[in-house]
């Protein structure tokens, strides 16, 4: 059994689970590893049934067991062993180590263990990691702890950075999902100074090339057709370069072909492109399909934008709910409110929170003129009006998606009264 670092949740009443969701790392998946755990109570067993479906886990194969250190020392008499075990335990002392030494004898030496207990023993933590065992964890209150410490596990904490995928959805057709996501993309480049990529998933319909006045490409198809051949190299050549810190691909904007493309192809094509830069932006189509679907349930961050009428009221608490549900360990999607006038719209932002659960977080105001301007002239709507409230609310909006608090330098007046204060 390897030995590694372990994590060791402190006994204190006062202790907030909240905090094993703040590191860096937290968006990064584990990579496609078998997983068995076994099971001492149904507390646990619902944890691990919880972590099971964490879009963390999702490459993982995770098989849970009731029956605890007894149960794996039995199975894996007959069982090839997987690469971790995860076991709980009642037992303290020499009973526990006794256990763990016929558990050793059936496992393969590169298997590695984690050990949930009762016991919050410094002792007892010392001998289990001078023994082998890569991780021991007391009493664990979230699903979050457990993946948290399997991921220290398996992920290289040298290795670099990856991306967060922000996909920006829209509760129906012509809510705006697609205008604000590559104005919060050219926002994130340019203002908060966060090199980003915009994936444009809307393949025949896309307009990423006409907001930024590029010429369509066919690079995201060829990605998207081998994506067993996309490497940092090619990523390279075939991303539109718009800024130094914006980068695109671009919808192919073709009807003379069908897009009949495998499903994982799309999940290939992103995880090479999260290596590329910290923020991707993934401007997902009005559709469903199994990809779109996958896509929502695996993104860091959604933001579903939508309109202040029935048909969009009904479909954003139709995707609250199926994304809220397979996505059990994570922050609910941000609410965008687009195109809101108080006096026409049929739906009012309060009603969006009492029936779908979600306070929207920003409100975009009915702005036509201001719209039009930036799409006539390929221009983000922060140069075209940089003093709007609506520029304003882009940067609120971008500052939420990249968890950054924006700061605005403000210049001084020159103030004759608090001259002479100073004095």
């Amino acid at each position: 059994m390897a030995a590694s670092q372990a994590l060791v949740v402190p006994d204190d009443p006062s202790f907030d689970v909240a905090e094993f969701n703040e590191s860096d790392d937290d968006h990064r998946p584990v990579p496609r590893i078998s997983i068995h755990a076994f099971c001492e109570t149904p507390d646990t067993t619902a944890l691990l049934e919880r972590a099971a479906v964490d879009r963390r886990l999702a490459k993982t194969h995770l098989t849970v067991h009731m029956g605890g250190m007894a149960k794996a020392v039995d199975h894996f008499q007959t069982a090839a062993t997987p690469n971790l075990i995860i076991v709980e335990t009642l037992d303290g002392g020499s009973e526990l180590f006794a256990l763990l030494g016929e558990l050793a004898e059936v496992c393969d030496p590169s298997t590695k263990v984690i050990v949930l207990g009762r016991a919050n023993d410094i002792g007892l933590y010392r001998e289990l990691m001078r023994q082998g065992i890569s991780d021991y964890i007391v009493r664990p209150r979230s699903p979050l702890q457990i993946i948290k410490s399997i991921a220290t596990l398996y992920i290289d904490p040298s290795a670099p950075p990856i991306g967060r995928t922000i996909a920006f959805v829209g509760a129906r057709g012509g809510a705006g999902s697609s205008t604000l996501a590559h104005n919060v993309a050219w926002c994130a480049a340019e203002e908060m100074q966060s090199d980003t990529v915009i994936l444009d998933l809307d393949l025949p319909f896309g307009t990423a090339s006409l907001d930024f006045e590029q010429d369509p490409t066919s690079g995201l198809i060829e990605a998207l057709g081998s994506p067993e051949r996309l490497d940092d190299v090619l990523l390279d050549r075939l991303l539109q370069k718009h800024t130094d810190r914006l980068s695109l691909f671009t919808a192919p904007n073709l009807l003379d072909r069908d897009y009949d493309i495998d499903d994982q192809a799309f999940e290939t094509v992103i995880d090479v492109v999260r290596g590329a830069a910290p923020t991707i932006i993934v401007d997902v189509p009005h559709i469903w399909t199994g990809w779109s679907k996958r896509l929502l349930q695996t993104a860091d961050q959604i933001i579903i934008t939508a309109t202040a009428d029935l048909a969009a009221f009904r479909n954003t608490k139709n995707l609250v709910d199926i994304i809220s549900g397979s996505r059990p360990n994570d922050a609910p999607p941000l609410l965008v409110i687009n195109q809101f006038d108080p006096k026409i719209s049929s739906v009012q932002p309060a009603q969006y929170a009492e029936h779908v659960g979600l306070k929207p977080s920003v409100i975009f105001n009915w702005e036509p003129q201001l719209f039009h301007t930036a799409a006539t002239n390929a221009s983000p709507i922060i140069e075209v009006g940089a003093k709007t409230k609506t520029a304003q609310s882009l940067r609120e909006l971008t500052s939420l998606v990249l968890g950054k608090t924006q700061t605005v330098a403000k210049k001084s007046r020159f103030n004759i009264a608090g001259l002479l204060k100073k004095k």
